[in-house]
């Protein structure tokens, strides 16, 4: 049973369908974001979704578990909306901050009428879900009444910022940049030694679909000279989200003189070993649909355990690579730039040494603290 606080001025309501147990980069930076909100002085609740079976951690802040699965289908905006209504007086009073699309949709059904508007309505566009909302007909003008009712809007990249605008430029006044960061119990151990004679691991993190860009990866590998690929093994961590396409990867991984390892879906323990583990990490993200990479945190990640990475040169991507320093940027579909790029690393040590460590230094800058602060300040108005 959730025992309801009465609101303050200082009081921030952060209501997602992305939460923990829920894996992925959307989840990560709510779950950082409501933690640097608390550690900066406000009294933060998290309203998520189901947990199922899944223990609950310890959280610094609140947390209510709303019964129910955190899907965008019609059943799930129903309950959340119910839920908002009746604690619309607390959200009122409030800052309300909406992470992620989910949420998002329910309040465009409830923000006609002025009971249910909060006092400071607070937005994070990520990507795909501005391309969504815009092609929608019936919810494009729901979404620009969300935009013009927001107090601020937040995206994490200047690609998304530039997308976020070129589709409703309403949002001008009040945009700001949060980027993401490495969670704050990510940890590096000390890279384990290489034997000479091991294999060159290429790795790719994120789960199985076509906008993430395994098989392009997979299609690179296979098409790299006999002497590279001889030297190379490929693993792929991730869950998997669409049979068809999995079925197609694995299908081509069969027909690889390369060993092909499939990892499934890792805990935060075992995907710091894979990356440890690993010698280059490839992430060759492409468009697909409205469906776009809007940052990419996974990139930070592998940068932050010393990889050189290879990624295509498409939506937010290069703002988490630096093409030539901490890794190689290829147009989408180059299969030719992409076998390059690859073997450039793959024959050369110390290259992959020189890149991941400028990645180190890279991937430790962005701050969750300097990102809550830019876009809630402190509660005591000091910033």
């Amino acid at each position: 049973m959730q025992n309801h606080h009465s609101p303050t001025s200082r009081s921030v309501y952060i209501i997602t369908h992305e939460f923990y147990p829920k894996r992925g980069g959307i989840a990560t930076f709510t779950a950082e974001m409501a933690k640097a909100t608390h550690e900066t002085g406000w009294d933060v609740e998290v309203w998520a979704q189901n947990r199922g079976e899944t223990p609950e951690p310890e959280w610094p802040f609140r947390i209510w578990r709303l019964p129910l699965k955190g899907t965008h289908d019609f059943s799930c905006q129903v309950r959340l909306a119910f839920h908002l209504i009746s604690r619309r007086r607390e959200l009122r009073r409030s800052t309300v901050y909406l992470p992620e699309p989910g949420p998002m949709l329910t309040l465009m059904l409830l923000q006609r009428f002025h009971a249910f508007r909060p006092r400071n309505l607070v937005l994070t566009f990520h990507g795909s879900e501005i391309l969504k909302f815009y092609h929608n007909p019936l919810v494009r003008p729901f979404a620009r009444r969300l935009i013009a009712n927001a107090a601020k809007i937040s995206t994490l990249t200047n690609y998304t910022r530039d997308l976020l605008l070129g589709h409703f430029p309403e949002a001008a006044p009040k945009l700001l940049r949060t980027p993401g960061a490495l969670r704050s119990d990510f940890q590096v151990s000390p890279k384990p030694p290489r034997s000479p004679d091991s294999r060159v691991a290429v790795l790719t993190v994120g789960r199985i679909h076509p906008r993430k860009g395994q098989l392009e990866t997979l299609r690179a590998l296979i098409a790299l000279p006999d002497s590279v690929r001889a030297k190379i093994e490929y693993q792929i961590a991730g869950s998997s989200s669409r049979p068809a396409y999995e079925k197609e990867l694995k299908d081509l991984a069969s027909t690889a003189d390369f060993p092909v390892m499939f990892l499934g879906n890792l805990s935060d323990q075992e995907l710091s070993k894979a990356y440890d583990h690993a010698d280059i990490f490839a992430m060759t993200s492409i468009d697909y649909g409205n469906s776009v990479e809007g940052f990419g945190l996974v990139y930070l990640e592998a940068s932050a355990h010393g990889l050189p990475i290879v990624a295509h040169a498409v939506g937010g991507v290069s703002e988490a690579v630096i093409d030539g320093e901490t890794g190689f940027l290829v147009a989408p579909h180059d299969q030719a730039g992409l076998c390059a790029a690859v073997t450039k690393l793959v024959e050369s040590e110390s290259l992959r040494t020189i890149l991941g460590d400028t990645g180190r230094i890279w991937a430790s800058k962005p701050s969750w603290r300097d990102s809550a602060l830019t876009l809630l300040g402190s509660p005591d108005g000091t910033v």
